[in-house]
């Protein structure tokens, strides 16, 4: 890309509406060829950012996710270990390379480095790994290669597109920000939501897609446990305008279909018997 406008308006192409911060940092990360780290609520558009990515370089999306426990093998690679037994019941006496590419399973991280111009690596919640695997990620990231003990050093040939995302669940150790370039991504305004309601949700009219936005920002500033995200924003307007052409009539399509907006039982508890006030205020 020749810039972060021209980047921005593929990514639009891609379905994908990207502000000037982010189309800037996703540019730089890309001609810079270092990580691009994004941060923000659950539900803001951090991996559907990765995907828009992939989709405007062509390149296939290989999403390594994380949890709680996972290690450099779920990670990296790991060795067909039954079939390896196999190959040597097979050989009888003959001699059998156990650590031939036919036993060798490519993780995330590997396949990446492998085809590096073919694939972009989305390291997706991280936030939600442990210190362990964060450590394996920055020495990961500081040089692109991932050490095989019985087949060597494996190098990419030039650094591969890397996203990672997190929902700041907890704080990412400073070593690893700085090997990024860092991107926060909150709740897009109303203007903005609106639009993407409208590009997602080709059956929904504009006049539905601002009423619900403005429903939706005021159910984000209630205390809930899981406020709604844009996917959200975007399922409320689908949901409620389904129900609308079976017959419910307006704003009751909205109530009847909060349970795609708000997606906890304490959260709906507390709402439901304010929603009248909140979809009449919109």
């Amino acid at each position: 890309m020749d810039g972060p406008e021209p980047l921005a308006r593929a990514l639009r192409d891609a379905q994908y509406i990207a502000d000037e911060g982010l189309a800037t940092a996703a540019y730089l990360a890309l001609a810079l060829g270092k990580p691009l780290l994004l941060e923000g609520a659950p539900g803001v558009g951090k991996t559907e950012a990765a995907k828009a990515i992939a989709s405007v370089l062509g390149r296939e999306l290989v999403r390594l996710q994380c949890y709680e426990g996972i290690d450099a093998a779920a990670a990296m690679y790991e060795w067909n270990f039954p079939r390896q037994m196999l190959a040597i019941r097979q050989a009888g006496d003959d001699y059998v390379n156990l650590y031939a590419d036919d036993f060798l399973i490519a993780r995330p991280i590997l396949r990446a480095l492998e085809a590096p111009r073919d694939r972009v690596l989305l390291i997706d919640e991280i936030d939600r790994a442990d210190h362990e695997f964060e450590a394996f990620l920055l020495e990961f990231l500081s040089d692109f290669t991932v050490s095989i003990p019985e087949r060597g050093t494996i190098r990419a040939a030039e650094p591969p597109v890397v996203v990672l995302t997190s929902n700041r669940t907890r704080e990412l150790h400073e070593a690893l920000r700085r090997r990024c370039v860092y991107h926060w991504i909150g709740y897009p305004d109303p203007a903005l939501e609106a639009q993407i309601v409208m590009m997602r949700a080709s059956t929904v009219a504009q006049d539905t897609a601002q009423r619900v936005v403005r429903a939706v920002g005021a159910l984000r500033a209630e205390p809930l446990a899981k406020p709604p995200g844009v996917a959200e924003t975007v399922e409320w307007a689908e949901a409620a305008t389904l129900l609308n052409a079976q017959g419910v009539p307006w704003p009751r399509a909205f109530a009847r279909a909060i349970g795609v907006a708000l997606k906890d039982q304490e959260d709906l508890d507390y709402i439901v018997p304010r929603l009248d006030a909140i979809l009449g205020a919109a």
